[in-house]
């Protein structure tokens, strides 16, 4: 199998020797023209655009704040995040989260964490001046993008900008008042015919905030990014891309996990590629390949348990893989994506410790102990598939696609008593996946979608080889299970939008509304074990431990609906609602990490060189929770934010914003609980209080 990965991965890289096709621009239709690559899913055109798909804001345009990646999802309907601290953040759509969610830069690179809590997520290894736009499918609806469960989420980074030819660039520096927080941002490129270069380094500097009843939360980061995008047009036709960065955290303190990072450090490397015009049936020929190492070093030096156990923890994650695509169009109506991609990641690493007392007693001589995390693991996912788009009329698109996975897996170094527990040979699982859905253009102003998907997702590292680790939001050891059956999602969903023109200083009304029902088979949750009893600190509480298993009875249903009315040419008023209801039968409580009902409410104006807008913010309480999953009730809460941007001069930008403008002292209800903390009992962690920002950003 690992030759076939070398060869797959060699195939890949070879086809990239070609290009992608360039397109003029409407400033100058003789010299400048613009490349188009596959880096984005969402293009704009409703022949090709996947179904039931959103665009957030162009954060490059009208960010107003310096901001971490996690918190650019804070404003997209639907979307929460999962909070441990002011770094280890990861979004969560419709309570779906993790590897539930397909998430991925430009289209199709990845880069998976290391730590098997959380503390490296893969929002942690790009930094968010860097975004240009997120672009998400809400369902299972595609087959193209890499096996999808709960949804696809694609970080797009900002590409060359083709306005002119020669050398331009940026910088930009921000202020956060809560944790005097400081990021800064250089940009240059050079844009010549024939070839392209960006390069990009930044530095972001956090200190610990304050609640909204001025308690200090640890929280403090510091992380220093750099990347180069080079770009070479062999013809009109053929590009060829490479995109390298690196991410550098340092000193990290996560307020809701056992331990801090002493370092993170991420590089990752891409190749693109697209051979377009090639035929009249064969129309193009796209091809990605990447390859992403993590090294990431934990302790828990300054935390309370340091005087009983001094522990480390050294783990590393390496993802690689890539993509083969051919667009054909067998009939003029008729048009087809078919093709290819792999991915494989593999993790290892110890955790050493030294224990100086056991059992409340002090040891004459301490006692040291190697853990290993990852037990030396791989999984690789082979996939297939083909999805056709058929233009039953100038109005109507039909949709179907179908996706073949092989996912092999296999721990080659297990520890003694996991070894005794399972049968630890490679295991093969066989995935089949698909969609159906059709679009329809009722009219100029009105779009109806609806659609169908099966989506796949094999179980991850943690709950397949995790052994008596806490990765949880709860006290428990955990035990993974490496014969979890894949978990399906059948995924229902109706949506709607349109654009009304209206009259008497009234511009326009814009709305939109998406419907889903999901029912799951084989859904993988944490069940205690009663025969079982804790590995590590056996007189501790809870004495049992968890196992992952499959449940059959669970479902979801909510909806996302938005509202926006356009009004004295520059003015508009917007609501939004986002609701998810989700049931586990079998053990009679909510699945985990369901978000309340929250409703956000916006106010503000957009003209040539300043905008602006105050938004109230809503949530409501959550009592419908996953108890197993050590989950307690929250309250509702309300913030207001304001947020104000302006080009006092021409390639100036100037952000000012104030968030948590009432200082509401309030938690997520998908935060995790404050853990092994001296000041803190084991309750949600806290989000910031009022917090001030100014951001500047000058272009050349």
């Amino acid at each position: 199998m690992k030759i076939l990965y070398s060869v797959l991965l060699c195939t890949l890289i070879t086809a990239v020797s070609y290009g992608q096709e360039k397109i003029k621009t409407q400033k100058d239709t003789t010299t400048q023209k613009t490349i188009k690559l596959t880096e984005v899913i969402v293009t704009g055109n409703i022949e090709t655009d996947p179904i039931l798909s959103i665009v957030s804001n162009k954060y490059e345009e009208k960010i107003v704040q310096p901001k971490n990646v996690a918190d650019l999802f804070n404003n997209i309907n639907g979307f929460s995040v999962i909070k441990r601290g002011n770094y280890a953040i990861d979004p969560s759509f419709r309570a779906s989260q993790y590897e539930q969610l397909n998430i991925q830069y430009d289209g199709g690179t990845k880069a998976m964490h290391a730590c098997p809590n959380r503390m490296d997520p893969i929002t942690t290894h790009i930094i968010p001046e860097e975004i240009s736009k997120i672009e998400i499918i809400k369902g299972p609806y595609t087959v193209r993008y890499g096996a999808t469960f709960g949804g696809i989420v694609n970080l797009v980074t900002q590409k060359p900008d083709y306005e002119d030819y020669g050398l331009h660039g940026k910088v930009s520096g921000g202020y956060e008042s809560n944790g005097n927080s400081l990021v800064n941002l250089a940009q240059i490129q050079y844009i010549q015919e024939k070839y392209d270069i960006v390069a990009n380094a930044g530095y972001r500097d956090f200190g610990n905030y304050e609640d909204g009843d001025g308690i200090e939360i640890p929280s403090s980061f510091r992380s220093t990014d750099y990347g180069i995008k080079l770009g070479y047009n062999f013809s009109k036709n053929q590009r060829l891309q490479a995109h390298w960065r690196q991410s550098f955290g340092r000193d990290v303190l996560h307020a809701a996990l056992p331990m801090d990072t002493e370092f993170d450090n991420s590089s990752i490397i891409s190749l693109d590629y697209k051979l377009d015009n090639i035929g009249s049936i064969v129309k193009t020929l796209t091809a990605k390949t990447y390859y992403s190492y993590v090294d990431h070093l934990m302790t828990n030096d300054n935390r309370p348990s340091f005087r009983m156990m001094e522990a480390s923890s050294a783990v590393n994650a390496t993802t690689l893989g890539g993509k083969l695509e051919l667009n054909w169009k067998p009939v003029e109506k008729l048009n087809v994506f078919s093709g290819l991609d792999v991915m494989h990641i593999a993790r290892d690493g110890d955790r050493n410790r030294l224990v100086k007392i056991m059992n409340g007693n002090l040891l004459p001589m301490p006692m040291e102990f190697n853990d290993k995390v990852w037990q030396d693991s791989y999984i690789t996912d082979i996939g297939v598939f083909t999805e056709a788009k058929y233009n039953i009329n100038p109005k109507t698109i039909f949709t179907a696609g179908i996706r073949y996975d092989n996912v092999t897996s296999q721990t080659q170094d297990p520890e003694a008593d996991f070894e005794a527990m399972y049968d630890l040979e490679k295991r093969t699982e066989h995935n089949v996946s698909g969609t159906v859905s059709i679009k329809k253009r009722v009219s100029e102003n009105f779009t109806l979608e609806a659609a169908y998907g099966r989506g796949i997702r094999s179980a991850n590292m943690i709950e397949r080889f995790i052994n008596h680790f806490t990765v949880g939001q709860d006290p428990f050891e955990y035990l993974g299970n490496p014969n979890l059956k894949a978990e399906v999602n059948n995924q229902f969903e109706i949506g709607f939008k349109g654009n009304e023109p209206l009259k008497n200083g009234f511009n326009s009304f814009k709305y939109e509304a998406s419907f889903y029902y999901s029912f799951f088979e084989n859904y993988i949750v944490g069940v205690i074990d009663p025969t079982m009893t804790r590995k590590f600190n056996p007189m501790a509480q809870p004495r049992n431990v968890k196992v992952f298993q499959n449940l059959d009875q669970a479902y979801k249903t909510g909806f996302e609906t938005m509202a926006q009315v356009d009004f004295l040419n520059h003015y508009y008023f917007k609501t939004e609602f986002a609701l998810v209801y989700a049931k586990n039968k079998d053990l009679a409580e909510s699945l985990p990490l369901t978000p309340p009902f929250n409703t956000r409410l916006s106010l503000g104006f957009e003209k040539e060189k300043f905008w602006g807008n105050v938004q109230y913010n809503i949530v409501s309480k959550q009592d419908n929770i996953s108890r197993s999953f050590g989950e307690t009730e929250t309250d509702g809460y309300q913030t207001l934010d304001v947020r104000f941007g302006v080009k006092p001069i021409k390639d100036i930008t100037l952000g000012i914003a104030a968030i948590n403008v009432l200082d509401e002292a309030y938690n997520n209800h998908l935060n995790f609980s404050f853990t092994n903390q001296a000041d803190f009992g084991r309750t949600p962690i806290t989000e910031p209080g009022r917090n001030f920002s100014a951001f500047l950003q000058y272009k050349f």
